[in-house]
């Protein structure tokens, strides 16, 4: 098993090194010039000059490459261009918004897709299948904003019963923390519970015809031990990958999301660098969103070996 992990590990190192040659060589040859953002529009050809060269922007495109995975190799992600604080230290300040709304996305949408999607399998062809699948067709359909927008006009302006946007840390208390989480959560998870509760139904329709149901009915077990002891274990290889891919798909809702909330997260960060053309920031962004959406399907794999006893490593 360490072995295999070991393999997989040294596998995905080809493909972050392309990743980082991809992003570096998309942000250096896009229009724009950062040098021009930060010293203004009244600044002169020779301090525009002079800014570019304390950045390292005059070098040739293959020298600044080396530079940043050099700096990159030893832990450093670089400065931002306008604050000039390290790159290290501002996703570390974002991160917690972040992973409190990707926790909570995750957490709500497997509670509540897998039972719907299992009780759809169940009545498949009744009425309570129709509208749990006609209620999947409509998340899938809304964009994510605007079932933001939509859940803030009715929770927060017109019931005032939650707050309209911003963030409080966990050491504010679990009451204010939870208030400001639930808005964001319910709007970024509506697209992840309609796709998961679909798989879901159609892996467990699939294996309900095979043998084994059949002899477990046979021996007298109740329906819902067949559907869960029974037919969402062996369902369960198509539906740990959906979720692992809804998991890494949460990045660029995390994105949206943080923007309509007014959350103070890596998403928030994201379009705040992206509008100031901060390389740095974008780099280490980027390059950290690819990791762990590498990480996340390695670890995907990894549980194929647990549900699925064909699966040898």
């Amino acid at each position: 098993m360490i072995t295999y992990i070991a393999r997989r590990l040294l596998a995905t190192l080809p493909v972050i090194m392309m990743v980082a040659v991809v992003i570096f060589a998309i942000l250096r040859l896009t229009p724009g010039d950062p040098a021009a953002i930060i010293a203004g529009d009244d600044a002169t050809a020779a301090q525009l000059e002079q800014i570019r060269q304390a950045m390292g922007l005059d070098q040739p495109i293959y020298t600044q490459f080396i530079v940043w995975v050099t700096r990159l190799l030893q832990g450093d992600l670089g400065v931002s261009l306008l604050s000039g604080t390290p790159v290290l230290q501002m996703i570390a300040g974002r991160m917690g918004p972040t992973l409190a709304l990707a926790v909570s996305t995750i957490v709500l949408t497997v509670i509540i897709a897998i039972p719907l999607g299992v009780i759809a399998a169940w009545r498949q062809g009744k009425l309570l299948d129709r509208l749990i699948m006609s209620l999947s067709v409509l998340g899938f359909s809304i964009p994510t904003f605007v079932v933001g927008y939509l859940l803030i006009y009715f929770f927060a302006i017109q019931l005032d019963w939650l707050p309209v946007q911003g963030y409080k840390p966990l050491s504010a208390g679990l009451l204010p923390f939870a208030q400001r989480l639930i808005l964001p959560t319910l709007a970024l998870s509506a697209i992840y519970v309609a796709l998961i509760a679909r798989i879901t139904r159609s892996s467990i329709i699939e294996v309900m015809g095979e043998d084994y149901i059949r002899t477990a009915r046979a021996k007298g077990l109740k329906e819902k031990s067949v559907l869960m002891r029974h037919a969402l274990r062996n369902a369960a290889v198509p539906i740990v990958t959906v979720i692992g891919i809804g998991i890494a798909s949460l990045i660029s809702g995390v994105v949206v999301t943080e923007s309509v909330f007014n959350l103070p997260g890596l998403g928030r960060l994201v379009v705040e660098a992206v509008l100031a053309r901060d390389y740095p920031v974008i780099q280490g962004l980027i390059l950290l969103f690819s990791i762990v959406y590498i990480l996340i399907n390695l670890i995907v794999d990894l549980l194929y070996t647990v549900f699925d006893p064909r699966i040898r490593y």
